[in-house]
């Protein structure tokens, strides 16, 4: 008696011949939406079939979706948001990724599927996104759109990426104008008595974020060696204040200049004195700049501080980050290398540096062509000597 086939056990699909004598396999498989549907797979020869039908187990082992059709950008790109860039990426990047989707994205192309979003799809959703929004905003959605659709090429459910075939628009650079070094003095000798005055001092003189300031904690201080740690910033999302990794996760050592010391030592006594005000509801979680009771103090309160203070001395109100521009500007002025001015300031790139702070180097620049006058100034004319 000739044994019997077994048969495959539940969820490892099945294969079956067709009328046209093809074969065919079926697996349960795990669809952007969190469902399972069934998934066919054809071949001309049994182990054809069954070598497209382990592929498609591995997929379901692996939790990785197939849909049974291809998906809508819709379905694709909130499951995109929850299983590949929450887990991985910073809330900051989250929430930015997540507006763009629910806001541009979804309403825009949303009832497009992966497999026929066309390049004249994604570039007509650009000119009109441009016309209603900003160029900026687009290029930003742009971006978003080639990053969702990256992953989903990794994830097989694509071929090729239409958006990285698309050129972004162009959006104009912000004009950035930095204090000049007097503007930069007289805001210093007016924050002499404000309580956020190291801040400010940390602001300009390293060129720290506002996050960075706000996460800054004592043990990253080292008043004896004169160093300062990045290690983390603070912020604040969804109502809720957060410690979190420095921008791009580069952590830093930098030396602290002998004007930061002296603000430093000041700030620290002074809280040494509020702590012992506050005796037992003091939260001691460390940081540099704190409340009356010691937890960290607002990222928007420190930068209404920062405006008060410049509004009281009669300067130009500028946002906080441009402090970061004004130390880049001091830096390149001393004549120090981009190199070691991105790594002061923490960039990830030294293009980065060089394209925000192309602006900086004008002065030297126009010193340096100024040489030219001297170097190719027309020769005098000497007069033959009578002989």
């Amino acid at each position: 008696m000739a044994q019997q086939r077994k048969r495959n056990p539940n969820g490892a699909g099945t294969i079956t011949k067709r009328k046209d004598g093809r074969y065919q396999c079926a697996v349960y498989v795990l669809q952007p939406d969190g469902t399972r549907a069934r998934k066919f797979a054809y071949g001309k020869t049994w182990a054809e079939c069954d070598t497209k039908r382990r592929e498609l187990l591995t997929k379901v082992d692996q939790g990785v979706p197939v849909p049974t059709r291809s998906a809508k950008l819709s379905d694709w790109l909130p499951y995109w948001l929850d299983n590949i860039v929450k887990p991985r990426r910073k809330l900051s990047t989250y929430d930015k990724y997540e507006a763009h989707v629910r806001l541009y994205l979804v309403p825009m192309l949303g009832s497009k599927r992966l497999e026929s979003l066309s390049v004249a799809d994604v570039r007509r959703f650009l000119t009109q996104l441009e016309s209603k929004t900003t160029a900026a905003t687009a290029k930003e959605s742009h971006r978003v759109l080639r990053t969702a659709l990256s992953a989903a090429c990794r994830e097989e459910l694509i071929a090729r990426n239409v958006a990285g075939l698309v050129e972004p628009p162009r959006a104009s650079s912000r004009e950035l104008s930095p204090w000049t070094l007097d503007e930069t003095l007289d805001f210093l000798a007016a924050s002499r008595k404000d309580p956020l005055y190291a801040a400010f001092v940390l602001a300009i003189a390293m060129g720290l974020r506002r996050g960075e300031l706000v996460g800054l904690r004592w043990t990253d201080v080292d008043l004896e060696k004169r160093v300062l740690y990045v290690r983390q910033q603070t912020q604040r999302r969804r109502g809720v204040l957060y410690d979190d990794d420095t921008k791009n996760r580069r952590n830093r050592a930098l030396p602290l200049p002998a004007m930061c010391i002296a603000p430093l030592r000041w700030h620290r006594m002074r809280q040494a004195a509020a702590k012992q005000r506050a005796g037992e509801s003091w939260d001691d979680g460390g940081y540099v700049f704190a409340t009356r009771n010691g937890r960290p103090i607002e990222p928007r309160n420190m930068y209404r501080s920062f405006t008060r203070v410049a509004e009281s001395a009669g300067l130009r109100v500028i946002r906080l980050h441009d402090a970061r521009h004004g130390c880049a500007t001091l830096l390149t002025a001393a004549g120090v290398a981009p190199r070691v001015v991105m790594e002061i300031l923490g960039h990830s790139q030294i293009s980065i540096t060089m394209d925000v702070y192309t602006h900086v180097v004008q002065d030297t620049q126009r010193e340096a062509i100024s040489h030219m006058d001297r170097l190719l100034k027309r020769r005098p004319v000497v007069k033959d000597r009578p002989r």
